[in-house]
């Protein structure tokens, strides 16, 4: 009998509080998402729209999808503990539409936790419910991960904003319904004041999409531009409080963002493991099964042990949070630990599995191209060095 490799993990007494609701979750993946899945090409590109869309409601209406929002919104109220085990079993499973059953950069952002009473009825109940889509324009073409370096200002018109400049690698902007948009603020009068967000409807008067980026792993992503884009008052995410505030909103929600990432990682890592472990078992050369040979071994022995350091340190972060105890650098370091994991334990069973492994179609070929920019979002990899040298007292 095959057992999948984390059937038996070290770690798995940190998923025991949760464990009926990830159960319940692998469920719906095994019965609903897996079957619809048998029908996608095997080419590693995204699912159509329509299908992600509907996979959005269904898994809302289930409660998994925006689990960590409060019930009157639409959540279920859950811990950062059970939406990460939520991430890694949508990752562990396969199944390309899992990722989809849970909220991601389409989905409820942590920035409009901070929105006006009319904010969050308007666009983040909608998006919880999985009925809308987003997107988030801060990156800016001189900036990358100096994320809040921003030349896309809003100026201040009498009671209404103009904004202007333009943002890049903004994903989802070809099917969203509304813009996150985080701009330099111009008071109008000659000062400056801060970062702001602001929530812009798409069909915004001035905002267009411009040039398209083809991702290694087939998400597209790309440039908005904004000329003489007017919002009103409403617009700004937190109402007047919420002028030169965005920095410190962004930073609110980071910690989550990449305890999610990791959890994600984590998952990728798992089932590349299983892939491996899998075809070891079962491929033979040169008269013996691979998986006796002591390289293969040490291939899978590592990518086990480094996987489970990988989980325990992100659900062991998340469960920090959860008690408000914790810092910055944990998110920071478990994002690095589990996104470097994860290249590492999908190169290794690719390279167990061989040519198989490298060719088109196969899990491996689009886990190895989709992994690779787990190590960029949410902060790079050197970013998070950077936050951990920090805390080590380093600067």
């Amino acid at each position: 009998m095959t057992v999948a490799a984390h059937d038996a993990a070290p770690s798995s007494a940190l998923e025991d509080d949760h464990l009926d609701l990830v159960r319940s979750f692998e469920t719906f993946i095994r019965r609903e998402l897996e079957p619809m899945s048998a029908d996608l090409p095997e080419t590693g590109d995204l699912p159509p729209a329509d299908l992600r869309a509907y996979v959005r409601k269904r898994s809302a209406a289930l409660g998994f999808y925006a689990g960590e929002y409060p019930e009157e919104l639409g959540g279920s109220d859950m811990p950062l503990t059970a939406v990460v085990q939520l991430h890694h079993a949508a990752g562990r499973s396969g199944c390309p539409l899992a990722p989809y059953a849970l909220g991601g950069s389409d989905g409820p952002s942590p920035l409009l936790r901070h929105g006006t009473d009319e904010q969050i009825q308007r666009y983040l109940v909608p998006l919880v419910r999985g009925e809308l889509i987003r997107c988030l324009a801060l990156t800016e073409p001189h900036a990358g991960s100096d994320a809040f370096r921003l030349t896309t200002v809003a100026t201040r018109d009498a009671d209404d904003w103009v904004i202007n400049g333009r943002k890049t690698f903004v994903s989802n902007a070809d099917r969203a319904d509304i813009a996150l948009v985080v701009t330099a603020t111009d008071l109008g009068d000659g000062r400056a004041t801060g970062s702001t967000a602001f929530v812009v409807p798409m069909d915004r008067p001035g905002l267009r999409i411009g040039q398209r980026y083809e991702g290694m792993s087939g998400e597209p992503m790309f440039e908005l531009l904004f000329d003489d884009v007017r919002v009103g008052p409403e617009a700004v995410i937190g109402g007047e409080p919420g002028i030169g505030a965005a920095t410190a909103l962004a930073i609110d929600s980071l910690s989550r963002g990449r305890l999610i990432v990791a959890a994600q990682c984590n998952g990728i890592a798992e089932h590349a493991l299983r892939l491996g472990v899998e075809y070891a078992r079962t491929r033979t050369a040169f008269g013996e099964r691979i998986g006796g040979y002591q390289h293969i071994q040490e291939h899978l022995v590592s990518s086990h042990a480094e996987v489970e350091t990988a989980k325990l340190l992100t659900l062991a972060s998340a469960r920090l949070l959860d008690s408000g105890k914790e810092a910055p650098q944990n998110a920071a370091l478990a994002k690095l630990v589990a996104s470097q994991t994860a290249l590492r334990v999908v190169d290794r069973s690719l390279q167990i599995h061989g040519a198989t492994g490298w060719v088109r179609g196969h899990p491996l070929e689009f886990l190895y191209r989709h992994v690779r920019m787990m190590t960029i979002i949410e902060g790079t990899t050197e970013v998070q060095k950077v936050i951990v040298a920090k805390a080590l007292g380093l600067h």
